[in-house]
C-alpha cells in the first residue's frame, strides 16, 4: 500500500523570532558555551528525491489575488522541487514583507500556501512633540495611510525622527512605534515620542595652543559655550555640522595670523551619561609663525601687465602672512580679469615655503584663457512674473563681450526689484565653446501682495479703521498697484495709485495716484489730544522717470492740491471771527481755502548694492518743487539727501546721512502778523523722523502759560517762572531744517536673523527754523495806578465787547478786596501769557537703540532714545514705536 507524506515547511517560528528581535525593545539572549556529548557521527542520510508541483492553492489571502502572491514566487505546476526550493520559496514571501505569517504545506505533490496579510494603516499618529511641529516631521516620514504596515518601515521612520531630533540638537529624544489593532485587518500606528531638552555645549577644552587663549579661539567659533551669557544664543546647541565648520574657523584664523603650518589634530564631542550636555575637546598643532617672502605676478594673458598688477597687491614682502588676504588677492584678480572679459580667467597661487627663515613666497600666475562672451542668459523659477521683467534688469545682452562688473550690477538690481529671494547670484557656465559663457539666473519668487486689515479702539483716537492692499509685482509685469482707507476720528484718507516701471517695454516710468486727505493737527495738553486744525487735502499728482546714466536718474512730477484749513468754530470763534485770544493769531491767520499747483523734479544718484537692504554704496539727491503755476500758494521748494553705506565686515552695517530743505516764498505780501510760508507749507521734525523728541517737538513753537496765583483773588499773580502749559502748546515749524544721522546696525544669530530682528545704535542731530515771529498775546489783570484799583477783563458772548470790572472800593477809596462781578452779559478772561521757543539753527541732538522686525503683520520698529542737547520749549520723547516704517 502506498502511502500519503504530508510535509509542512513554515516560516512562522523563525520569521516570529526576527520580527522580534528587531523591534525597539528586544532583549539580546545571552548564548552559554556548553561542551557537547560525544555521541556517534549518524550515518549520512540520502538526499530526498525531487518532486513534481501538482498544484498550488493560496488559501488566508483578503487583499492581495492568488495570481499576485505567486508571481512572487518561483514554484510553476509541472515543476520538480525538493526542500531547498520551498525554503526558497519561504524567503520570497519573506521578502515581500506583505504578511505577518506564512507557510507551505506539501501533500505529496498538491501545495497549500497559507497567508496572513499584515494590515493596511489607516491613520498615522504623532503625539508628544511640541518643539517640532508636524509639518517638519511628516515629509520625513515613509509610513502613510492605505499602505501596507511593515515593522522595517516602522523602524526607518523611528530612525528618521530621532534624526531630525538630533539635527535640532535633542540626543535625548526617543521615539516609540506603537500600533492600535481596527477591524477589517487595519491599524493605526502611533508614534510616541519624548522629545527631550535640547542637548546644550557644557565645556569647549582646547589643547596645544600657546601663542593664543582660549577666549580668543572660542570667540572664532561659531559654536558657543552654554553660560548665563549665551542664554538667548541658538549656538550652543551641539551641531555635528557646526563642528566641522569651527574647525575650518580656527585654521583660517592661525592662517591669517601667519601660522601656516597649523592643524586640528582631533576634534571629539562627548556627550554626557544623561545625554543633554557635550564636552567638545580640540587637539591643535600651532606650528611656527611665517611671513611673506618675494610676491610676483605671472601673467599669460596680454591684457594683464604684471608690473602693474604688482603694484596694486596688498601684501608686502616682510608682512606677516595672511592666507585671507591671499584668497581676497585671488577673487580680486579674477574679478579684474572679469572685467576685461576673461570669465574664466585661472588664478593659481604658488607657494614656496622656507622653514629656516619662516617666510612664504607667492607668484599668482595668471593662465592663459579666452576672452568671453555672453552665449545665452537662462532665466529659471518665475512663475509668475514675466522673464522681460527680469532680463531688462541685466546689464550685459547676448553676444556681449563678458564683464563681471555688469554681471555684479545685474545682481544688484535683481535683488533690488524685491520679488525674489534674497541674496541672489547669477551663476556662470561654461557655454558650447570655450570662449563662451551661459548667465543662468534661478529665481525663488516670494509674495510681492501685501493685504492688511486692522480695527481697533483708542481712548484718543476713539474707533480706528485701516485697510491698505498693494501689489508690487502686479500681473507679474513689474507694475505697482496700491489702494488704502484710514478711518479714525481724528485723520481719515483714501488714495489710489499706480506705477508702470517700463513703459512700453522702454525704460521709462510713468504713475499717478489720486487722494484725499482729512488730517488733523494736535497737541497735548495735560496728557489730552487736543485738535488745533484740520486740514483737508483732495488731490491729482503725476510723475515720470527716466534714467540718464546706469547709476543716475531723472524724475517729473506735476500735482494739484485743493486744501481747506479750519478750526473748531465752537472752541477757537468768538462770533464769526476766529478768536486770537483762544486760538492764537498764528492758527488765525492759517484758516482759508487755497489752491496748489506744483511742478517739481529729482535728480538723484544711486550705486547702493540693494535698495531695500543696503550694505554698501551711496544715494544723492536734489528735489525742487514750484508752487505757483496757477493756484493761490507760491513759493519753491528745495530738498537735498544723501546717505552712505559702509560693509565693517561681520554683518556689521554703517549708515551715515544727512539732508535738508528750504522753502523761498515769492509774490504777495505778508501781513504784518504772518509768515509769507503758511503753517501747513513748512517743514516740521520730529518722531519719527528724528528720534528722542515727540511729533513736531523740534523747533519754533508758541506756549500759552496760564499758572495764577489766587491765593489774594483781588489780586491775582501769572506765574511764567513755571513749566505748567496752558490752553496752547503748538509747533509752528520753519523754513529751513537740516537732519543728520549715524547708524550702526548689529548682527544677531542665525535664530535671531530668521525671525526678522535687525538692532541698531544710533545718533540723531537735527533743526528746523526761520520763521518770521508771530504776534504774542499776553493777557492779565492790572492794578490801575489812577485809583489803585484791580482790573479784570470781560467780554460780552454776544457782541464781543470787552470792558473791565473793578474791585468795589470802601468809603474811605481805599480797596475792600471783594470782587465785582462782570456786567450782565459779560464774562471774564483767565489771564495767560504767551512764549515763543526754538527758532534757531543750534542743532538737537539725540542718541539710542532700536530694533527693527520684519513681522507677520508688517514692519515694526521700536526706539528708546535721550536727547542730550535740546532747546527751551522743544518736547522730547523717550520711546516710540512705528508700524509700517522702514528706517
Amino acid at each position: 500500500m502506498n502511502s500519503v507524506a504530508s510535509h509542512k515547511f513554515s516560516a512562522r517560528t523563525q520569521l516570529s523570532v526576527l520580527l522580534l528581535a528587531g523591534t525597539m525593545l528586544a532583549t539580546p539572549v545571552m548564548a552559554q558555551q556548553v561542551a557537547p556529548p560525544v555521541v556517534p557521527a549518524p550515518a549520512p542520510e540520502a538526499a530526498p528525491a525531487a518532486t513534481t508541483v501538482k498544484s498550488i492553492t493560496v488559501v488566508g489571502n483578503q487583499r492581495l489575488e492568488a495570481q499576485t502572491i505567486l508571481s512572487y514566487l518561483r514554484l510553476r505546476v509541472g515543476q520538480q522541487y525538493d526542500r531547498s526550493i520551498l525554503d526558497q520559496a519561504l524567503k520570497d514571501l519573506a521578502a515581500t514583507e506583505l504578511f505577518k505569517d506564512f507557510q507551505i504545506t506539501d501533500n505529496a505533490g498538491a501545495l497549500t500556501i497559507q497567508v496572513t496579510e499584515n494590515p493596511v494603516i489607516n491613520r498615522v499618529i504623532l503625539e508628544g512633540n511640541k518643539r517640532l511641529k508636524e509639518d517638519k516631521i511628516r515629509p520625513e516620514i515613509k509610513l502613510a495611510p492605505r499602505q501596507i504596515f511593515t515593522r522595517s518601515k516602522v523602524r526607518a521612520d523611528v530612525a528618521r525622527i530621532i534624526e531630525l531630533y538630533k539635527r535640532q540638537g535633542r540626543f535625548a529624544a526617543t521615539v516609540e512605534p506603537k500600533m492600535v489593532s481596527l477591524d477589517q485587518n487595519r491599524v493605526d500606528v502611533v508614534f510616541e515620542i519624548n522629545e527631550g531638552p535640547k542637548s546644550k555645549v557644557r565645556q569647549i577644552n582646547i589643547i596645544g595652543n600657546e601663542k593664543f587663549s582660549d577666549g580668543d579661539l572660542k570667540d572664532e567659533m561659531a559654536t558657543k559655550q552654554s553660560s548665563l551669557m549665551t542664554i538667548l544664543s541658538s549656538n550652543t546647541s551641539y551641531d555635528p555640522d557646526r563642528l566641522a565648520y569651527d574647525q575650518q574657523k580656527l585654521r583660517l584664523f592661525y592662517l591669517t595670523n601667519g601660522y601656516a603650518d597649523f592643524r586640528v589634530i582631533s576634534a571629539v564631542a562627548e556627550l554626557t551619561s544623561n545625554k543633554q550636555d557635550f564636552i567638545i575637546t580640540y587637539v591643535v598643532e600651532e606650528g611656527e609663525r611665517y611671513k611673506f617672502g618675494d610676491v610676483d605676478v605671472k601673467s599669460e594673458i596680454r591684457d594683464f601687465q604684471p608690473e602693474m598688477l604688482k603694484k596694486l597687491l596688498p601684501m608686502k614682502t616682510g608682512d606677516w602672512y595672511d592666507a585671507k588676504q591671499v584668497e581676497d588677492t585671488v577673487e580680486s584678480l579674477s574679478e579684474t580679469a572679469g572685467l576685461f572679459g576673461y570669465a574664466f580667467a585661472d588664478i593659481n597661487p604658488e607657494f614656496r615655503r622656507d622653514p629656516e627663515t619662516r617666510t612664504m613666497a607667492i607668484t599668482f600666475n595668471v593662465a592663459e584663457s579666452p576672452r568671453t562672451y555672453v552665449e545665452r542668459i537662462d532665466v529659471n523659477g518665475n512663475t509668475l512674473t514675466h522673464d522681460k521683467v527680469v532680463r531688462r534688469e541685466f546689464r550685459l545682452n547676448e553676444g556681449d563681450a563678458f564683464n563681471s562688473f555688469g554681471v555684479k550690477r545685474t545682481e544688484n538690481r535683481i535683488n533690488s526689484l524685491g520679488y525674489f529671494q534674497e541674496n541672489l547670484e547669477i551663476e556662470r557656465k561654461e557655454g558650447s565653446a570655450p570662449d563662451r559663457i551661459i548667465l543662468e539666473t534661478n529665481v525663488e519668487e516670494k509674495p510681492t501682495g501685501e493685504l492688511s486689515l486692522s480695527a481697533g479702539f483708542s481712548s484718543i483716537e476713539n474707533f480706528l479703521l485701516q485697510a491698505s492692499i498693494r501689489q508690487r509685482n502686479f500681473r507679474g509685469l513689474g507694475q505697482q498697484l496700491q489702494a488704502s482707507v484710514n478711518y479714525s476720528s481724528y485723520s481719515k484718507s483714501i488714495e489710489l495709485g499706480f506705477t508702470e516701471p517700463y513703459l512700453f517695454d522702454r525704460n521709462i516710468s510713468v504713475g499717478g495716484s489720486i487722494y484725499r486727505r482729512d488730517l488733523n493737527s494736535f497737541n497735548f495738553i495735560n496728557n489730552d489730544r487736543r485738535t488745533t486744525f484740520q486740514q483737508v487735502t483732495t488731490g491729482l499728482q503725476l510723475n515720470a522717470g527716466v534714467p540718464l546714466t546706469e547709476f543716475m536718474s531723472f524724475f517729473a512730477r506735476y500735482s494739484i492740491n485743493f486744501d481747506d484749513v479750519t478750526l473748531d468754530k465752537g472752541i477757537y470763534y468768538f462770533g464769526n471771527e476766529c478768536d486770537p485770544l483762544v486760538a492764537g493769531r498764528y492758527l488765525c491767520d492759517a484758516i482759508g481755502n487755497r489752491t496748489t499747483s506744483l511742478l517739481g523734479y529729482t535728480l538723484a544718484y544711486d550705486d547702493r548694492d540693494n535698495r531695500l537692504r543696503p550694505t554698501r554704496g551711496q544715494s544723492l539727491s536734489l528735489s525742487q518743487d514750484f508752487a505757483g503755476l496757477g493756484g493761490s500758494v507760491k513759493y519753491v521748494r528745495t530738498r537735498l539727501s544723501g546717505s552712505k553705506h559702509f560693509n565693517l565686515g561681520s554683518r556689521f552695517i554703517l549708515n551715515l546721512s544727512a539732508e535738508g530743505g528750504y522753502i523761498y516764498p515769492f509774490g504777495g505780501r505778508p501781513t504784518p502778523t504772518s509768515d509769507k510760508v503758511r503753517l501747513t507749507d513748512r517743514f516740521f521734525l520730529g518722531e519719527p523722523q528724528m528720534r528722542g523728541f515727540d511729533i513736531r517737538g523740534v523747533g519754533p513753537r508758541v506756549i500759552r502759560y496760564g499758572s495764577v496765583d489766587l491765593t489774594d483773588p483781588a489780586n491775582p499773580v501769572l506765574d511764567t517762572t513755571t513749566n505748567d502749559r496752558g490752553q496752547i502748546d503748538d509747533a509752528l515749524g520753519g523754513r529751513a531744517y537740516y537732519q543728520g544721522r549715524l547708524e550702526l546696525d548689529i548682527p544677531l544669530g542665525t535664530g535671531a536673523k530668521e525671525m526678522g530682528l535687525r538692532p541698531s545704535i544710533f545718533l540723531d542731530v537735527g533743526s528746523v527754523f526761520s520763521v518770521k515771529r508771530p504776534q504774542l498775546t499776553t493777557l492779565a489783570n492790572f492794578r490801575d495806578p489812577a485809583d489803585g484799583l484791580t482790573k479784570y477783563l470781560c467780554r460780552n458772548a454776544t457782541t464781543g465787547q470787552q470792558a473791565f470790572a473793578t474791585n468795589t472800593p470802601n468809603a474811605d477809596g481805599t480797596p475792600s478786596g471783594q470782587y465785582q462781578t462782570c456786567a450782565t452779559g459779560f464774562s471774564p478772561l483767565a489771564p495767560f501769557e504767551e512764549r515763543f521757543f526754538g527758532d534757531t539753527w543750534m542743532p538737537r541732538v539725540s542718541i539710542g537703540a532700536g530694533v527693527n522686525w520684519n513681522s507677520p503683520f508688517g514692519p515694526f520698529r521700536i526706539d528708546f532714545a535721550y536727547a542730550l542737547r535740546k532747546e527751551e520749549g522743544d518736547d522730547t520723547k523717550r520711546f516710540s514705536f512705528n508700524v509700517g516704517t522702514q528706517f
